[in-house]
């Protein structure tokens, strides 16, 4: 065994993530947010960018990461060091973090536009949305680092860390906009909400805002925030054309709530569907709008519905004294859907728990850790991670075939990401050969050629 082999690439399945970076015209839109008068880098800081986030949807967990791509120079091309890496980040300042997400956005535009069958549609309860509605799903998590790192503080968990605040868009996967917080930030803070998700809306592209699905857990149930939405919410009306923002957000059990279930006839409560668009057993939901006292319905917006949902307590659950009592478990959610009937608008909002998947992937793609000391750089990290998230969805919608497209980014890392491959030259002309006896082969040679065939745009 010796360290002395050439034309050897390691990781080679990371080329058609910066291939498709190139491709789709994310590079040349970052390198114009990034430039800087009278500045000219060593490095295109548009290109640092996106070897970061490549690097990072291969598996990259620090910015010295980035030397598993400096290997592959006579495949790349130059890629900047670590320290250079470092400086990229930290160049990035509130002005320029928001003309990379304008970089960004343009780019998804485009993006959209080239997915062969259009932007898929949500699914939920076994059946898909309109096409034209687009889903966002907002969430906070817990991300644990050292207590030296800027403004890390113990967080409600009982642990210490960061606690961001991201924002999903169901049909696609991609994370479309993010927010980094102080471990000790407030899970129901509107103002937080109300920020992340107007970023969010932003990346959408202009032709699919007409229809938009909003879901969050009860941390987003402020009045603040469904006031936000409803005024969002400029729906056709008497002829007039607009934007119609639908909500479907968690609402507190409250007294006045808990005196409404007691009201409910027993008759009046239908079945609950399951993932599948099945029938749930022993859950059962309901409307009480009508039955909510005037004070809670004179305080919200007059359209806004509240359903709720029972079911039986797995055994072991903690329960309220008002549950304990009734036997059952209750959930409630408001949303501003005027139509549908009350089980399915109830299975739409539960499938806002596909968000925790999405957190999950995120973690396992840059977030679950968070580079540097300094807050101004991480929040960049942040960044590079969105970007990685883009990446991956894109990859997704336009290049992987069938067999590799439902694979999380540990599978998709270890079948394409980390194929090995050797470079040969021959005719002017560069040859990236993959193994013949890889399991996935031909999945990646695909990938490679679906990549190859989007029209070049700088």
């Amino acid at each position: 065994m010796s360290g002395d082999g050439t034309g050897v690439v390691a990781h080679a399945g990371s080329v058609a993530v910066r291939m498709l970076a190139d491709r789709v015209g994310l590079t040349g839109h970052l390198s114009t947010a990034t430039t800087r008068r009278g500045f000219i880098p060593g490095h295109d800081r548009g290109r640092v960018l996106v070897d970061l986030a490549t690097m990072v949807t291969a598996g990259g967990e620090a910015i010295a990461d980035i030397d598993t791509l400096r290997h592959q120079v006579q495949v790349l091309g130059p890629v900047a060091s670590p320290p250079t890496a470092w400086r990229a980040l930290d160049e990035l300042t509130p002005a320029v973090l928001k003309r990379v997400a304008a970089a960004r956005a343009k780019t998804r535009a485009r993006v959209w536009d080239l997915i062969p069958a259009g932007v898929p549609a949500s699914r939920v309860a076994g059946t898909a949305l309109p096409a034209d509605v687009i889903v966002l799903d907002v969430d906070a998590t817990i991300v644990r680092v050292h207590s030296e790192k800027e403004n890390a503080a113990a967080t409600f968990k009982r642990t210490y860390g960061y606690h961001p605040l991201a924002v999903w868009c169901d049909n696609t996967q991609e994370l479309l906009a993010a927010v980094l917080r102080p471990g000790d930030a407030g899970s129901n803070t509107a103002a937080d909400h109300i920020t992340v998700l107007g970023d969010a809306i932003s990346q959408v592209p202009a032709a699919h805002r007409q229809k938009m699905l909003v879901r969050a857990d009860g941390a987003g149930a402020s009045h603040d925030l469904v006031d936000w939405l409803t005024v969002l919410n400029t729906a056709p009306k008497h002829g007039r054309r607009g934007r119609a923002v639908e909500y479907s957000v968690g609402f507190a059990i409250t007294q006045g709530v808990r005196d409404a279930i007691s009201l409910v006839p027993k008759d009046t409560w239908s079945v609950a569907l399951d993932a599948d668009g099945e029938v749930r057993e022993h859950a059962d939901v309901v409307e009480i709008t009508g039955l909510l006292p005037a004070t809670i319905r004179h305080a919200w917006p007059v359209d806004m519905r509240v359903i709720v949902r029972r079911e039986h307590p797995h055994p072991g659950a903690q329960l309220s004294l008002f549950e304990a009592e009734h036997g059952w478990r209750y959930q409630a959610f408001a949303t501003n859907t005027a139509q549908g009937q009350v089980a399915f608008l109830e299975a739409r909002h539960r499938a806002h728990a596909r968000v925790e998947d999405r957190i999950r992937v995120a973690k396992d793609m840059g977030l679950g850790r968070f580079p540097s000391r300094e807050y101004a750089i991480n929040t960049a990290w942040l960044t590079v991670v969105g970007l990685a998230a883009d990446l991956t969805a894109w990859l997704r919608l336009l290049a992987l075939p069938e067999a590799l497209k439902a694979c999380e980014p540990k599978a998709l890392r270890y079948r394409f990401l980390h194929v090995p491959a050797r470079l040969t030259f021959g005719a002017r002309r560069r040859h990236l050969r993959l193994p013949a006896s890889w399991p996935w082969v031909t999945d990646a040679v695909t990938t490679f050629t679906n990549v190859m065939a989007i029209p070049l745009r700088t």
